[in-house]
């Protein structure tokens, strides 16, 4: 590390100190004042201006200097408050990046797109990763070279926004320009660590982006984007340790070399007339197993039963079965990275002039993805595997589908003097789970090696009018309006029966009524497991279609007393269909005390209704105990199993925000510093419990009370989503703006942003009085991790452009500080597991360098890396349970930036 800090401070100084030569130009250098609009129904200000802070960013410029290829990685290194990284070994999130803001859930961040609100995606993160039970917004469901700029609201924003906003507000800006311009880039993983450590390139992705912006008629404009991309996966698993090959795969193997299948023998190890055919044929390939010994193989004759060879055949032989095979330990490695990706997207932005007053516009677009990636190998000496097929195990794989749809289309204008806006925006999005590479176990070698695992929709169609006007009052007043009529509906789809049910050995459907000797099982006499492995299909008891509409009326005021003093109020009032109503007030304010130099600060009450997946998703599996059938897993907030063990229908989250700062322009050195300090409580914060459990023997009390529960419930062990916790959120957040002209054709640019962020659960949980004998499964020490520590808790970015003349060199380097792996362990080995021991990942600074020639007015190119000195994520302590067997180098919960490593790019851009 010393090594490191010691390059990155002094590339940074270097740029920095040509600041010092550039400062009696500096006055002539770029303004920096851009006009924010978001956060304001008036005419907009300068960022110095606005009573709560705002970012702005160029996405073009961003795209253009810098290694990143969607939205999410430029927020991620752009804004500190901001964190979004890729997951691996998570079911869907695999696919969909969490996107938190300030520190809070991806729900509690409201994305919109040209202003209007973006629809959430139907993807719930049940896993193990921060934003665990929440749902969000998928960023990358957009082409970033489809935007002209973000805006990032830093503040609680649900009295002019509605549901959601309570970290703030994202507006993504799509393009308006005219002429043709594109991208082709290229980039991979060029590290020691690639390809499971053992280096080259790895994880390479090519993609293509074409934009053209067209006129119609005299002010009128369509402008279009088409995005494809192809993303190679990536691994940054260890060597496996622990067993693999056990005596029985030994010998299975040899008879499979000869044509014989001893699986195929039986389908339930206990229920099969050939006994006798099954013990002659393990001692017949027993004695092709040159490595065993005699004494062993003895043994092995001798045995007159199944039980018997059951007892021997368990015994480790992996270092010599792999010698035999020819295999290596790291060919049954998991995909520990990035997943695999490809995706096509269309989209578009369009206004038209009715006439002088009145335009009408429309945008929206079409984004396909189909993703892979793997889940845990399946070895050979599990009852997962199916010797016959795959005699060296597998690895199955998620292959994932999403589709998004959005259409907006509204007129707005002037009408007596006011500012009119009526729209429809519409979305939806679709994600389906397929399975590959993989088998449903019970049905053997019969089974299908791919399936149909089912998938989630979510639908949302919100209806806006909007009114304003300016009035002359004053220093100027400007007066707003509205109201918002909302329908949103959630689906999940089953499934595939084959994806979820279990088969008996007559190849039927196991139910409460199979006998034990007719469920299939291995050689060993476990019972196979139902449905496709690494992700069993949901089943009809899971599908649902739940809806629910609100509708909402607000008022917002802006009104300047005197030339310095700048005060905002906003109201309103929503009503939901499913919990009711809801009442959220805005006051904001800034006041110039001195010229360029500001007070800013703000009070506000908002909410986040929960999601309806939140309320309607489940994930069950039902399992036969002692002939009864009883149910384990996720149940619907809504449902009998929750209310016969107390859980309340979830309600909105409410949150008081507080924020104070300030902003000092300095004209003569080109400089902009802003200081925003905030608060932000929450209540009745949604979270994802873990496993309660029905009480094998009654104790006291409460475990009777909780037994006849669970009986009601027909279930065995559950989880709920519930509104369980409060929590409150400080932290300060800095930004340092300065441009420079050194001399004709040379200017230097400088950007500091520094984010301190806190969270912490306050007060008790709200449990049931049914489950409070298990309240810690109310919010686990996990939990906590994923709400409090699983996200850096002090970032900053510092980036540096110089431009000489056709020449572009930019330097980034960004902070992350510490962050909590969430599995509760003996990190430090003393022996001693403290309730709140955990393994912790260190600060890190990665570097970012790009140079960038324009060869022209038209065409451009770049050249570059994110993290060149290869600065990587600490590793894992060797502890099986967090490592998996050592695959698991890097935490697979939590990620300040990544795993993979230094990555190369190239960049190629024209526009005309």
């Amino acid at each position: 590390m010393y090594n490191f800090n010691k390059k990155t401070i002094i590339a940074s100084a270097t740029f920095i100190s040509a600041f010092y030569f550039g400062q009696t130009d500096s006055v002539s250098s770029k303004k920096i004042d851009d006009v924010v609009i978001l956060g304001s129904r008036g005419a907009g200000r300068s960022l110095t201006e606005t009573p709560v802070p705002v970012d702005i960013i160029n996405i073009s410029k961003i795209l253009r200097q810098s290694p990143v290829n969607n939205i999410s990685q430029a927020l991620n290194y752009v804004v500190p408050s901001f964190s979004s990284t890729s997951h691996t070994v998570n079911d869907g999130t695999d696919f969909v990046d969490p996107a938190l803001l300030r520190g809070l859930g991806p729900d509690q961040v409201l994305v919109l797109l040209n202003g209007k609100r973006r629809y959430q995606s139907s993807l719930i993160n049940v896993t193990l990763t921060p934003g665990r039970g929440s749902v969000g917004t998928d960023l990358n469901a957009i082409p970033a070279f489809a935007l002209e700029k973000i805006e990032v609201l830093r503040d609680g924003a649900s009295a002019q926004y509605g549901s959601d906003a309570i970290a703030g507000v994202v507006n993504l800006g799509l393009k308006k320009r005219l002429g043709l311009s594109g991208q082709v880039f290229l980039g991979g993983y060029a590290s020691p660590v690639a390809n499971n450590f053992s280096g080259g390139v790895d994880g390479q992705t090519i993609s293509a982006d074409l934009n053209y912006g067209a006129k119609i008629g005299e002010k009128g404009f369509i402008n279009v984007t088409g995005s494809v991309q192809y993303r190679d996966p990536y691994s940054r698993a260890g060597v496996r340790q622990g067993d693999i090959f056990n005596a029985y795969n030994a010998i299975n193997y040899r008879a499979l070399q000869n044509g014989v299948n001893i699986d195929g023998l039986y389908k339930n190890i206990t229920n099969t007339p050939n006994t006798q055919q099954i013990i002659n044929t393990v001692r017949q390939y027993a004695s092709q197993v040159g490595y065993f010994s005699q004494d062993f193989k003895d043994q092995i004759s001798g045995a007159n039963s199944i039980a018997a060879l059951q007892g021997l055949l368990r015994r480790d032989f992996t270092d010599q079965e792999l010698t035999y095979r020819g295999l290596e330990r790291k060919d049954f490695s998991l995909r520990a990275g990035q997943s695999k990706l490809q995706s096509a997207q269309l989209f578009f932005n369009s206004e038209i002039p009715v006439n002088e007053d009145w335009k009408v516009y429309s945008f929206g677009g079409y984004s396909y993805r189909l993703g892979n990636a793997g889940g845990f190998y399946r070895l050979p000496n599990t009852e997962r595997n199916i010797n016959a097929v795959t005699s060296n195990g597998y690895l199955p794989q998620i292959e994932a589908s999403v589709n998004d749809y959005s259409l907006a289309g509204g007129i707005k204008g002037k009408w007596n003097g006011w500012n009119v806006d009526l729209s429809n925006t519409f979305g939806k999005n679709a994600f389906n789970f397929g399975v590959v590479n993989t088998f449903n176990a019970s049905l053997v070698e019969n089974s299908p090696r791919t399936f149909e695992a089912g998938g989630s929709e979510f639908l949302q169609n919100t209806l806006n009018l909007d009114f304003s006007k300016k009035y002359d009052v004053l220093h100027g007043l400007n007066i707003a309006f509205g109201g918002e009529y909302r329908y949103e509906n959630y689906k999940v789809n089953a499934g595939n029966e084959n994806s979820y049910v279990s088969y008996d050995i007559f190849g039927r459907v196991v139910t409460a009524a199979t006998p034990d000797n007719e469920k299939v099982t291995d050689f060993f006499g476990v019972v196979r497991p139902a449905g496709s492995q690494v992700f069993p299909g949901f089943s009809p008891d899971n599908a649902v279609s739940g809806s629910r509409n609100s509708v909402a009326a607000y008022a917002d005021v802006e009104i300047e007393p005197t030339d310095w003093w700048l005060l905002e109020g906003a109201v309103r009032f929503e009503n939901y269909s499913d919990f009711g109503s809801t009442f959220n007030y805005k006051l904001a304010t800034n006041v110039k005390l001195a010229k360029n130099f500001n007070l800013r600060g703000a009070v506000s009450t908002g909410f986040r209704a929960p999601s309806l997946a939140q309320i309607y998703y489940s994930s069950t599996s039902t399992l036969i105990q002692k002939g009864q059938t009883t149910q384990v897993g996720t149940f619907r907030n809504n449902s009998e199993a929750a209310q016969a063990l107390g859980i309340p229908k979830l309600k909105q989250e409410t949150s008081q925000s507080y924020s104070t700062g300030i902003t000092w322009k300095i004209p003569s050195l080109s400089l902009v510093f802003t200081a925003d300090a905030y608060l932000i409580k929450i209540k009745d914060r949604v979270v994802l419990t873990d496993l309660f459990y029905r009480p094998e023997t009654v104790n006291t009390p409460d475990d009777q009370v909780l037994q006849s529960a669970f009986d009601l419930a027909r279930a065995s062990a559950a989880n709920f989503f519930a509104n369980a916790v409060d929590s409150q959120t400080k932290g300060l957040d800095i930004t340092i703006s300065q441009n420079s002209r050194i001399s004709e054709g040379i200017s230097l640019e400088n950007n500091l942003g520094l984010n301190l962020n806190q969270t912490r659960r306050i007060g008790d949980i709200h449990a049931s009085p049914k489950l409070v004998s298990q309240i810690n499964n109310y919010f686990s020490e996990p939990n906590r991790v994923y709400f409090e520590e699983a996200v850096p808790r002090i970032k900053a970015t510092l980036a540096n452009t110089l431009r000489l003349a056709a020449l572009t060199v930019s330097l980034r380097n960004s902070y992350f500080g510490k962050v909590t792996d969430a599995d509760v362990l003996d990190a430090n080995f003393d022996g001693v597991t403290e309730n709140r021991e955990h393994f912790i990942l260190n600060e890190r600074f990665v570097t970012d360098l790009s140079v960038g020639y324009d060869f022209n007015k038209n065409i451009s190119a770049t050249v570059g890396s994110n993290n060149i000195f290869n600065i990587l994520p600490s590793k894992s302590p060797n502890i099986s349970s967090l490592t998996a067997d050592n695959q698991f180098v890097y935490s697979r919960q939590v990620s300040q930036y990544g795993i993979g490593g230094r990555f190369l790019f190239a960049r190629i851009e024209f526009k005309f």
